[in-house]
């Protein structure tokens, strides 16, 4: 069987725009960190599926840091992409920017490294088109990308440990 033709990193780009509600948030009035992860992994779902034209899983988030909370009436940005394409895995870098709707720009919420798996009706994985890296950023990505790919697999406990 041929190999498929490179994907451009570009036809994979997601972003979803979520305004938040009381319901995303705590008593305090800030959302919960797990609401934004939570749109955080479907934004990523959306990128890797839109590279894999296959379903995807999620298999790891790398560490999140939250620089600043998001309020209840914030309007949430959030961008994915792929920068490191595996087997079947890839790699999709999240950003998170929020906005308050009264004015004062975007700010940075947080970033994630969101590891996705390509996978058949069975759940097993299958193999992903190569990533078309078009630009000196995209290049750079893609390596620092495939360095944090290889810290995770020497990272994984052994089978039955």
């Amino acid at each position: 069987m041929p190999e498929a033709p490179a994907v451009p990193v570009s036809t994979s780009r997601a972003s979803v725009v979520r305004l938040m509600v009381p319901t995303d948030a705590n008593f305090t009035g800030n959302v919960f960190g797990g609401q934004i992860l939570s749109e955080v992994d479907k934004v990523a779902y959306i990128s890797a599926t839109r590279h894999a034209k296959a379903n995807c899983v999620t298999a790891s988030f790398d560490r999140v840091d939250f620089h600043s909370p998001v309020h209840v009436g914030d309007v949430v940005n959030f961008e994915a992409e792929l920068t490191y394409v595996g087997r079947s895995s890839m790699e999709v870098w999240v950003r998170v920017h929020s906005e308050a709707v009264t004015g004062g720009g975007p700010r940075l919420v947080g970033q994630a490294y969101v590891t996705m798996v390509a996978v058949d009706p069975n759940g097993r994985p299958v193999p992903v088109p190569r990533l078309a890296l078009q630009t000196g950023e995209e290049r750079t990505r893609f390596e620092h990308g495939r360095l944090r790919m290889e810290e995770r697999r020497r990272g994984r406990a052994p089978a039955g440990g």
